[in-house]
């Protein structure tokens, strides 16, 4: 399709220009009635946030996403653009996309009063119309709205007082387009006393100038609430003009969870084929759901999900690792492998007192065990209490030793003196060869687990994650040393100095 270049055919063409709400509304409406996908890539807001913002959109509102880290606020806030008409007609090197029917730079209204319709226009795309600026406490006026810039007034030999000498912030820029600000309560009170007229007047003013530049902006914000007490306030003017507040959430759950990580961890490895359990899945994502409601991490601080994608990552990284030492040509990761991921945990939870005393290592080994076992309960039965008693969940200390558990053979071959040591580093089939000598284990894998028995590499790892869950439910030792586990009896390991995980 050929557009238009100049406003005289722009105007026998019969385009009309909206502004930057109606064009989001009108575009808006399209897709509702058309049943599109609103925001692809956006998970686990369909019912919640999505909503919310629909409704904030064909109200024609001004926005923030108030929320903790890692919940896919700037993430939305990039996809409104996608609401916007793919190209609209701009005066042609207009610094600030100035409507060719009604102009609102000097510069512009002068061309356009030499030139009259002959005036050339350009198009711009959707993406050239959203600019975003992350709030720190050096952003000045001048880098939002504008400033006097003496070189240009001295090239173009104007006085300070043309209006010409105007050097344009990024908000005129981004006129006839949306401007998001990221993490709001950063910037300085001073500067945002700077946004109320664009707010509520929707101009700017620049140096006490006279002239007042009508702007055409959707504004959108982000916030943390954490960032109230910590860093900054939104000042309550401000805060009055933003027409909807819309809360974020982290994952509701595990499998919205698991979603977001798969779509967004990088786990494609020179080719090599990949193969994740699905309970690996279910273990990374519950680490971050035990560490949301841990007494030990600071919740008003949250847990990003950039923790389960980097755990992710380095999961696979391991894996990836084993198979390039062995020269194995697929890559599956190993519970043993859990104590990899600890890097991308560390950094990312904020702990309370209690949490810093025990040490960030500590709490995060602490998290993954406990993702452990709430996984392992999804799959097995509980090995604390006997098969004649799950039914009444009576615990097996009131019933005769005689009653078994699917368990008891592989905990008395522990019992009975034996121990497996495993390592990260060692080959497939000296991973299965090592776990297969633990009478039942294999058995007792295929039974819950429903694996391939043809598929030993993922058959080993779902048989550590018995061994893993056993211990989890103190029903065997386990010791970390280097890169090395070993599993060995529980009683007999208390006895014996090493270092037994808790």
């Amino acid at each position: 399709m050929t557009h238009p270049t100049t406003i005289a055919e722009l105007r026998k063409a019969n385009y009309h220009v909206l502004s930057v709400k109606d064009e989001l509304r009108n575009n808006l409406i399209a897709k509702l009635k058309n049943k599109e996908q609103l925001f692809p890539g956006i998970i686990g807001y369909e019912e919640t946030v999505i909503p919310q913002l629909v409704n904030a959109l064909l109200a024609k509102h001004d926005i923030i996403l108030l929320g903790l880290r890692g919940q896919a606020k700037s993430r939305l806030l990039r996809e409104l653009p996608s609401l916007l008409d793919e190209f609209i007609p701009v005066i042609k090197d207009c610094e600030i996309n100035d409507n060719p029917f009604k102009p609102v730079c000097n510069s512009c209204v002068e061309k356009i009063r030499e030139h009259n319709d002959n005036v050339e226009i350009d198009w711009i795309h959707r993406d050239e119309r959203f600019n975003e600026k992350l709030a720190t406490p050096d952003v000045t006026i001048s880098d939002l709205i504008g400033d006097i810039d003496p070189i240009k007034a001295a090239t173009k030999k104007l006085h300070f007082a043309h209006e010409g000498a105007i050097h344009y912030g990024i908000i005129p820029r981004t006129n006839r387009g949306i401007f998001a600000i990221n993490e709001l309560p950063d910037l300085q009170p001073r500067i945002q006393v700077g946004l109320f007229n664009i707010m509520e007047e929707k101009f700017v003013q620049i140096r006490g100038f006279s002239i007042r530049i009508p702007l055409d902006v959707m504004m959108v914000f982000t916030a943390n609430p954490e960032d109230y007490t910590n860093r900054g306030n939104i000042i309550t003017p401000l805060k009055d003009r933003i027409d909807s507040q819309i809360i974020t959430h982290y994952p509701l759950s595990l499998e919205d969870g698991i979603a977001i990580t798969e779509q967004e961890s990088w786990t494609n490895r020179n080719g090599k084929e990949i193969v994740v359990p699905f309970f690996f899945k279910e273990i990374i994502e519950s680490i971050a759901f035990e560490a949301r409601k841990s007494e030990y991490v600071d919740q008003k601080s949250g847990v990003s999900a950039r923790l389960t994608i980097s755990a992710m990552e380095n999961l696979i990284s391991n894996a990836e690792r084993r198979a390039i030492m062995n020269d194995e040509e697929k890559i599956v990761p190993r519970i043993c492998d859990m104590q990899r991921v600890l890097p991308s945990m560390t950094g990312k939870v904020e702990l309370v007192f209690e949490g810093e005393q025990e040490g960030s290592a500590k709490v995060s080994k602490a998290l993954i065990g406990k993702a452990v076992r709430e996984v392992f309960k999804f799959y097995f039965p509980d090995p604390t209490l006997r098969k004649t008693e799950r039914g009444n969940e009576q615990r097996s200390e009131s019933r005769t030793a005689s009653r078994k558990t699917e368990f008891d053979i592989i905990v008395h071959w522990f019992e009975s003196g034996n121990q497996l040591q495993l390592s990260d580093e060692i080959n497939a089939d000296e991973y299965f060869d090592s776990l297969n000598n633990v009478p039942t284990l294999c058995d007792v894998a295929k039974k819950f687990m429903r694996v391939n028995e043809r598929d030993r590499e993922v058959l080993a790892a779902t048989m550590e994650f018995v061994l893993d869950g056993l211990h989890q439910f103190s029903k065997i030792a386990r010791d970390e040393m280097d890169n090395k586990i070993s599993y060995k009896d529980m009683v007999s390991s208390i006895f014996v100095p090493g270092n037994v995980e808790d």
